[in-house]
């Protein structure tokens, strides 16, 4: 048996087209919309990411502007261009990019971004309201596993889901949002004991832990959906996920390959958020016209 493969680009590729339409139909109604990108110091991992997210925001017709400062930046010189952004009109969506200089905390900056403009999905207001089920900003990369799984006809309410890693960016939210489509959810980490005979039992198995190829096929459930969030370099410094993608494929059901896999979703879902928030501003404008009439 060979696993069928979930082609990210794909998917990614046929929601973007959606995505083409809907900032089509903004523009026509008077508001395009716009992604604002803030890099601080020279990391090259991050300006690599930023580039890709601002292709991907014109390739769709996105406004993006990017904003870059020095290392030396201070805190609250930082927040001050959050600030700024939040209150600009044509900004609908401030993304920092992570990781930043040690002297800046990352907690301050995602709370003084406006929760109405967290496409991230970072902010502690919309991580609340994910938990308690409600419409939000998801984290992208979860909320384009998500995307990933529906695409793909995978059924998720009743099966169960085992999440390896338990950050705050993927982790943690991910468990969430299966668990909020009726999936049961187990969490497992660096101190789970025994921990293949915790993801045996998952129907959905979720990897994210950044070890190049530790899941193997002894750690898989026949006929499983797998999952992989790594990004790592093998012994021979090529691109590979957390999953030994060669040996679990003639044991999975469904596996994502790295690259082209979960990556390309990510982004999308980034644009997504983005023209979410433009819809939501739309809405306002609208429902604040009518009070006036």
């Amino acid at each position: 048996m060979t696993a069928k493969l979930i082609d990210g680009k794909k998917i990614a590729q046929a929601t973007r087209e959606n995505l083409k339409k809907e900032v089509e139909e903004l523009i026509e109604a008077g508001i395009k919309p716009g992604l604002a990108v803030i890099l601080v110091g020279d990391n090259q991992a991050s300006r690599t990411y930023v580039t890709s997210k601002q292709k991907s925001c014109k390739a769709i017709g996105m406004e993006s502007i990017l904003i870059e400062l020095p290392e030396s930046i201070t805190e609250n010189e930082l927040l001050q261009h959050i600030e700024e952004l939040n209150n600009r009109d044509d900004i609908h969506g401030i993304l920092v990019q992570l990781p930043l200089p040690k002297h800046i905390s990352d907690k301050k900056v995602i709370e003084t971004i406006s929760p109405e403009k967290d496409v991230d999905g970072f902010h502690p207001i919309n991580i609340g309201k994910m938990m308690t089920g409600q419409d939000t900003f998801f984290p992208c990369t979860p909320f384009g596993i998500m995307e990933m799984l529906k695409y793909e006809g995978i059924t998720i309410a009743g099966k169960n889901a085992v999440i390896v890693g338990r950050s705050n960016i993927v982790g943690k939210p991910m468990g969430q949002l299966l668990l909020n489509d009726n999936a049961t959810v187990t969490y497992t980490h660096s101190k789970t004991k025994d921990l293949a005979s915790c993801t045996k039992e998952a129907d959905i198995l979720v990897a994210a832990i950044g070890k190049a190829k530790m899941i193997t096929s002894e750690y898989v459930k026949e006929g499983a959906t797998v999952i992989d969030v790594g990004m790592n370099r093998d012994e021979n410094g090529k691109l590979c996920g957390d999953v030994d993608f060669a040996d679990v494929s003639n044991k999975a059901g469904h596996i994502t390959p790295v690259p082209g896999g979960v990556g390309p979703m990510t982004i999308t879902m980034l644009l997504y958020n983005t023209v979410k928030s433009a819809k939501n501003k739309l809405n306002h404008r609208n429902q604040e016209k009518k009070r006036v009439q």
